[in-house]
């Protein structure tokens, strides 16, 4: 399958399933840059978060390449697109 249509499976189309195991992909993310924010003293938010995950990923990648590397990376990346078009509604 198209790396492309699996971030947006993962994104997008995730199962009912998934969403009790993990919760809503962006919500998480919010989540994830509050406790993060308190660990470090800073002000932190959901954009951050996901270059954050954006950037460890292609760091993963510069050292040796796996597809899913690639595919989390392609997937905060349009999950940060839909946070971002979300807010300017």
């Amino acid at each position: 399958m198209n790396i492309l249509k699996q971030a947006n499976e993962i994104v997008f189309e995730r199962s009912e399933e998934k969403q009790r195991e993990y919760g809503d992909f962006k919500e998480g993310m919010k989540r994830a840059a509050k406790i993060l924010s308190g660990m470090v003293g800073q002000d932190l938010d959901a954009v951050f978060m996901y270059k954050a995950m954006v950037a460890l990923k292609l760091s993963r990648e510069s050292y040796t390449h796996k597809e899913d590397n690639l595919l989390d990376a392609v997937a905060y990346l349009g999950s940060l697109n839909d946070l971002h078009e979300e807010d300017n509604k």
